[in-house]
Parts: C-alpha cells; sequence; structure tokens
C-alpha cells in the first residue's frame, strides 16, 4: 500500500461549472479555505474583466471572498506561478483566452493542483469559450445547479435580460453583469429569441 501512494503523481485539474448563480466561485473559495487550512500554498487569478464585486478580489454573489491577481490573458499566469506553489485557482475561466487549456496542462504537470470556475454555457446555452476543453482535460469535474426563476426547477441556464426582455442570440457574447442582467432558468423557461434549433430531429 505505502509503495502505491508513493508511486502517486501530482498535478490535476479541477473545473467547477454551471450556470449563473450556482455558487461556483462559493465553492471555489470553499475549497481554497480548506486548502489554506492545510497550509498549501494558493494563487488565485481571475480575469480583469470582472470587476462586478470588486477590483482586485474573486467575490462570491453570497458575500465570500478571497484575494486574487487581476490578468488580461492567460499566459500572465506564468508569469506568476513560482515551482514553491501547490495550488493555482482561477475564477470567471470563461472570460479568458483559449491559451488557457494549455496553462492549465503545463501547471499540473508541473505537479500543481489547478482549480478553475466558470460558466459551462452561455446566454444563448451553448457551450461557453473554452469551457468544453477544460472539461474534457480534466481529472474532475463538478457541475452545479441554482433554482429557475420561473418554475422553481434545478437550473442550468443563464438567461440574459436587456430592457426587461430575453436577449436576442445575435447580442454580443460578453456581457459582464450580474441580478440586474441575468438570472438562473431551467431548460423549459430558458429563452433565446432568434436562436437556431441545432438539435432538430430529421
Amino acid at each position: 500500500m505505502a509503495e502505491m501512494y508513493h508511486a502517486y503523481r501530482p498535478g490535476f485539474l479541477e473545473v467547477i461549472c454551471g450556470c449563473m448563480f450556482a455558487g461556483k466561485t462559493e465553492e471555489l473559495i470553499r475549497r481554497i479555505k480548506v486548502l489554506e487550512f492545510a497550509k498549501k500554498k494558493i494563487m488565485v487569478f481571475k480575469p480583469a474583466i470582472d470587476n462586478r464585486y470588486s477590483d482586485t478580489m474573486v467575490a462570491s454573489h453570497a458575500g465570500s471572498f478571497v484575494n486574487s491577481i487581476l490578468i488580461e490573458k492567460a499566459a500572465e499566469i506564468m508569469d506568476h506561478v513560482t515551482p514553491d506553489v501547490d495550488v493555482v485557482a482561477i475564477d470567471e475561466v470563461q472570460f479568458l483566452d483559449d491559451e488557457v487549456i494549455a496553462v492549465c496542462d503545463t501547471l499540473t504537470k508541473q505537479g500543481k493542483r489547478v482549480m478553475v470556475a466558470g460558466l459551462d454555457t452561455d446566454f444563448r446555452g451553448e457551450p461557453f469559450t473554452c469551457m468544453p476543453a477544460l472539461m474534457a482535460e480534466a481529472e474532475f469535474v463538478t457541475k452545479l445547479t441554482a433554482v429557475c426563476v420561473k418554475c422553481g426547477a434545478p437550473a442550468t441556464r443563464t438567461q440574459r435580460i436587456l430592457n426587461g426582455e430575453p436577449a436576442e442570440y445575435n447580442s454580443p457574447l460578453i456581457m459582464v453583469g450580474a441580478a440586474e442582467s441575468y438570472e438562473a432558468r431551467c431548460r423549459h423557461c430558458h429563452v433565446v429569441p432568434g436562436k437556431p434549433n441545432r438539435f432538430e430531429v430529421k
């Protein structure tokens, strides 16, 4: 048994995903806090575009927060992570460029525990930027749900609201916002005017 544990090689990727208001950032912060108690050296990053609750901290809708480093591009993470770092955490990873996939792969191969949190689908209900690749690469994926504001069912979609109405399919993909612009909805209550039906059975 001792030989088995000795052979274990550190370094793996965890993805926390789901719609808005599902508690992704709250879960990421919870894991960070647990690892802090374990005396692990942790570096936390977030995209500079996400300034909803704080310019410098990763903050959840529920009010939890941890200090973070703001980055414009994923490659900047490599400039900060030193060999003695045990854990790298990235919030709102869907806002980063696709280079984050290679960054996560490099860090895990260096023996780091990498934890990322982000939206798995955009407001259209379609796979969001780098998230599908990260979920495929990850050793562990945690998908969280919220509660649909319309019917109370498990919510897996993010509904964008503009001027009191559901946003059209051709609206800009990236629009940072919170409860004033978004709602959590289930599959059946999620509405995207103008969205083509990609799954129609022939």
